[in-house]
């Protein structure tokens, strides 16, 4: 079976697998020529972002976290309206570039557009006008993200991962729902209270357990 949530690198082996014309297999075959990226990555990365791109359109992409950039790379080919990506994690994998090559080859338009930067995730500015994504950052990074965020009124997008079960606020919750989904659901909770409306998605169970998506937009304040 061709699992999606296998670890396993795509290659040239696994062409004949995404024969179509669609824009996913489109990617897919791209990472294939890449071959260095684990396959859930491409399912995990395609699946957040069409699921942000029916809401949001637009606006700097910054993908916290972003490892090899292709969840940021995925929202500027689904919607080009986005001028820029910044693809920010404090140790990028030594394959983002050659992954960037092969979809640079594939859609042209990404040429000069993505920056790939190694830094910490606090050097890094963000504005009002930009969309935040992160896929699986773990732990309290999502904390930290959603915080980022909402301090600069950006819209935000998280898959959050691997929670802290002793350090993460699951708000008293944990009686009713398994303490991980507590965690998530005291996110969404805090992220409302900051004055944004909130959507709660999933991406395919089969993907990833941990497939709570959360994405956030700032209310326009009450006159």
């Amino acid at each position: 079976m061709f699992s999606p949530a296998s670890r396993g690198r795509l290659t040239d082996r696994d062409l004949d697998r995404f024969p179509g014309g669609t824009l996913f297999d489109r990617l897919a075959r791209a990472v294939c020529h890449a071959g260095c990226l684990p396959r859930k990555e491409l399912y995990e990365a395609w699946e957040v972002a069409r699921r942000v791109r029916r809401l949001f359109r637009g606006g700097r992409i910054v993908d916290l976290g972003g490892g090899h950039g292709l969840l940021a790379q995925a929202l500027l080919i689904l919607d080009d309206t986005s001028p820029r990506a910044l693809v920010v994690d404090k140790a990028l994998p030594p394959s983002a570039a050659k992954l960037h090559e092969a979809l640079v080859e594939a859609w042209p338009r990404l040429e000069g557009r993505v920056e790939l930067v190694e830094t910490g995730l606090d050097a890094v500015a963000i504005g009002a006008a930009d969309l935040v994504v992160s896929s699986h950052a773990c732990g309290n990074l999502t904390d930290v993200i959603l915080d980022r965020a909402t301090a600069a009124r950006a819209r935000v997008a998280v898959l959050p991962c691997c929670h802290h079960m002793r350090a993460g606020d699951a708000g008293g919750l944990a009686g009713w729902v398994d303490r991980a989904a507590a965690i998530d659901i005291m996110r969404a909770v805090r992220l409302s209270q900051h004055g944004y409306r909130i959507w709660t998605q999933a991406i395919p169970a089969g993907i990833t357990p941990k497939n709570r998506l959360l994405i956030g937009e700032p209310e326009a304040p009450r006159r």
